[in-house]
């Protein structure tokens, strides 16, 4: 499915097979979830994506050489030199490459990946259950971590991310306050309280899911002296002007930009010992734009999974 300018529908294209060079795996794709990057690179609200582009880098597919599972996340390449990488920021290198940004992604039966960016799949997980993991549990989780010690943490918005950590929160014991028009959705996953007014506790720290400028505002309103509002999306609309009020008694506001290998490893790690379970909606390869459509219009709940035919339909055909 492929991108040819921002603000198209993805076009159904046969594409020759991508080759795999020196330190890239060729991997079969078996499942690729749909993440609200996707939707602002095809919105034009992420410039410059390489164009044409099959978006998609949240992927589950098996290596052609060995069989074994690996996943494909976002971060798919960096310099390995500068200064960012060379002391553990490896996800703010300036010549960084992205899975499904500027370079070709899983919304496709076969992808190529830099090996050293892959992870191996737990056992555990089929590929429809791991697929959320790559990004909106990586991405998540390195948001999660930034807020350190809280224990009432507020999620604004709870979508894909925020369903998968609100059970991590909720297994380390903290309490999690959901602002989302799903409360039913939220509770069910793990938030202790879920509504679409201010949550009934101070908070000690809030993680913005929704691409909503304003909600850091609230979010800021909500937060103890010395908390932390931390903003977890690529993309967000303009956050309007606040009292300083706010912002004093050290509260802070940070962003989440990409990630690194050690917050795949971490929460791969973390994963041997809790089992994530995930509302999913599947979709055939061909119905990207279906899925996007339903992530745009704010009907999904949970994650919207993109399936690739499988390697045996691929030698029938």
């Amino acid at each position: 499915m492929v991108l040819h300018h921002p603000k198209a529908p993805l076009a159904p294209e046969e594409i020759p097979e991508p080759r795999r060079r020196e330190g890239q795996m060729l991997l079969a794709v078996e499942c690729c979830a749909v993440c609200r990057t996707d939707l602002h690179i095809v919105d034009g609200e992420l410039a410059q994506p390489k164009l044409p582009l099959v978006p998609g880098h949240q992927i589950v597919g098996r290596d052609v050489k060995s069989g074994a599972r690996f996943g494909v996340p976002w971060l798919g390449w960096t310099c390995g030199v500068c200064a960012y990488c060379t002391s553990g920021r490896e996800n703010l290198c300036d010549r960084a490459r992205f899975t499904g940004y500027t370079l070709d992604g899983g919304y496709a039966q076969y992808v190529v990946a830099d090996e050293r960016f892959c992870f191996a799949i737990p056992d555990e997980y089929s590929s429809e259950e791991a697929t959320p993991l790559l990004c909106a549990g990586l991405i998540g989780y390195r948001a999660y971590r930034f807020a350190a010690d809280a224990r009432r943490i507020g999620f604004y918005g709870f979508g894909s991310s925020a369903q998968i950590l609100a059970q991590i929160a909720k297994s380390d014991g903290r309490e999690i306050y959901a602002i989302t028009t799903q409360p039913d959705f939220a509770l069910r996953m793990g938030a202790m309280w879920a509504g679409s007014g201010a949550p009934p506790e101070p908070l000690d720290a809030a993680i913005v899911f929704a691409p909503v400028g304003s909600m850091v505002v609230d979010a800021l309103q909500q937060v103890v002296k010395g908390g932390s509002v931390i903003c977890a999306g690529i993309h967000m609309s303009d956050i309007p002007s606040f009292p300083y009020s706010l912002l004093w008694g050290e509260r802070t506001i940070r962003s989440v930009a990409n990630l690194t290998r050690d917050d795949g490893r971490a929460l791969f790690e973390r994963l041997r010992t809790l089992r994530i379970e995930t509302q999913r909606t599947v979709f055939p390869l061909e119905q990207a734009n279906a899925a996007l459509n339903a992530l745009r219009s704010g009907e999904l709940r949970g994650t919207a999974i993109l399936r690739a035919q499988s390697a045996e339909g691929r030698a029938q055909k």
